[in-house]
């Protein structure tokens, strides 16, 4: 049987690396999955392509730090599949990279507004559709650097910790709702994000590959499916005694 069958999933930044593998695998495991994304083109081609594959699923463009636009779209995966049981907080963005004291308030706001205003937003409109059906499972996407720091990035570092602490703090809040709430800190994983990164890398793409593959005990940068399987276990019912805890999924990285 798929391991979530039937169950109705919402994945933010479903069009592109991690939040695309997810959709992906939770559609080929049985779930109905609601791709969103600020991206219009390619979330609507992405949908196409997993309905031709068989799968029942739908795009929704969406704006997390909007409100009103959370509220809409929440309300219309409901009317199109029924009460939302699975959440995947994935949308976010790297932010500048600044140190700290050369950041202007607007550059803070502005990754504050996607990464945590965002995640809290989506749980908010979430948690009455998982009441209504009895439960529920929400993953929040955080990072290796919500556990750990590095002297860069500091809104994304900071943005990384608060989702961390947010799914604790809502796991305790929900549990006796049915509502697991988890996050997965991946370390480098090779996305749209990181290969941007890569080819902007005075050495080149490869070499930077290769460098910052080194930087894991495993010897490589993952792949997006290393991550979305993980999602798929918190999301399935085999992860029913799982809440408000961390997945590490880095190769090894934070075990130095």
């Amino acid at each position: 049987m798929p391991r979530v069958a039937d169950k109705v999933a919402i994945v933010t930044g479903g069009a592109h690396g991690i939040g695309l593998a997810t959709c992906r695998i939770l559609a080929r495991e049985g779930a109905k999955v609601a791709v969103t994304d600020i991206d219009r083109a390619e979330g609507e081609s992405q949908t196409d392509a997993l309905v031709r594959d068989g799968a029942t699923a739908g795009f929704w463009q969406l704006n997390v730090a909007e409100e009103s636009q959370v509220e809409r779209v929440f309300r219309e995966v409901r009317d199109a599949f029924g009460p939302v049981t699975v959440l995947v907080n994935n949308a976010g963005i790297a932010g500048v990279d600044k140190p700290t004291h050369e950041i202007e308030l607007e550059e803070w706001e502005q990754l504050m507004a996607v990464n945590v205003r965002g995640t809290f937003l989506c749980t908010k409109h979430a948690i009455p559709q998982m009441r209504a059906a009895g439960g529920g499972s929400i993953v929040n996407l955080s990072s290796i650097y919500g556990m750990i720091s590095d002297a860069n990035l500091p809104p994304y570092h900071a943005s990384k910790g608060a989702v961390r602490l947010m799914a604790k703090t809502d796991a305790l809040l929900y549990a006796a709702d049915g509502i697991r709430v988890n996050s997965v800190h991946p370390a480098f994983i090779w996305t749209p994000l990181v290969e941007q990164m890569a080819q902007e890398d005075s050495e080149g793409p490869e070499a930077y590959r290769r460098r910052v593959g080194a930087l894991h005990p495993i010897g490589k940068i993952g792949e997006p499916d290393d991550i979305a399987y993980g999602i798929l276990y918190l999301a399935s019912d085999e992860a029913k005694f799982v809440t408000g805890s961390e997945l590490v999924i880095d190769g090894g990285y934070t075990a130095r």
